[in-house]
């Protein structure tokens, strides 16, 4: 074992527990969750779309739901990774930059057989709350409808960063909204899929606000 990889063990490790311990002190509410709840009676895997700086409340709230991830197959990207797998999801590791290819084959086959997914499309270097296009072909490919999720907390620590990484203090008040899902045609060409992203790109930044006036009040 490599110092890099004994450190991200050691760091997860204890991390995770420091995190998880803290989050369970938030109390959560949701908003919008038919959207969710319509797909999924029918059958139906999403793609869950978050942005990457609301990863970890949102990691945490839905760690009970069978999920699979996309992770970066960077080493910050190893920490994340080792933390959402101890709350119960499957990691996928790679990203459109690195590793895009196999990562997205992987996903495929975890829709094919009912699962949904997690992905951050402004990961794993920004810029910030900026869709990437690597989300939109996933969804073509698998056929699943893209489903927006924000978060915002009445307390929080925030890390800057590209993504300004944000973490609830303890006791925090946790609100979560989803949006309608957005589907994607296989069909769809360069200028719809420009309209697609502009769509989700601007459905994931109003329910961002809402869950942050939300817990504002």
């Amino acid at each position: 074992m490599t110092t890099d990889e004994l450190r991200s063990r050691v760091v997860s490790g204890i991390g995770g527990r420091l995190i998880g311990g803290l989050l369970s002190t938030a109390r959560f509410t949701t908003e919008g969750d038919v959207h969710y709840r319509r797909e999924r009676d029918a059958g139906r895997p999403v793609i869950f779309t978050l942005w990457h700086g609301r990863l970890l409340p949102l990691s945490y709230y839905h760690r009970t739901w069978n999920l699979v991830t996309l992770i970066s197959a960077s080493a910050d990207g190893e920490y994340i990774a080792r933390l959402v797998r101890r709350w119960g999801y499957e990691v996928v590791r790679g990203s459109s930059s690195r590793g895009g290819g196999p990562a997205l084959r992987q996903l495929i086959r975890r829709v094919r057989s009912g699962r949904s997914i997690a992905v951050t499309p402004d990961g794993p270097r920004g810029p910030r709350e900026r869709l990437k296009p690597g989300v939109l072909t996933a969804a073509q490919l698998t056929g699943c409808a893209l489903l927006p999720v924000g978060a915002g907390a009445s307390r929080t620590w925030w890390i800057e960063g590209w993504d300004r990484f944000m973490v609830p203090q303890p006791f925090s008040r946790v609100h979560i909204v989803y949006g309608e899902p957005i589907p994607v045609a296989r069909s769809a060409d360069s200028e719809q899929l420009r309209t697609i992203a502009t769509r989700v790109e601007s459905e994931m930044t109003r329910i961002t606000a809402r869950a942050e006036q939300h817990v504002a009040r």
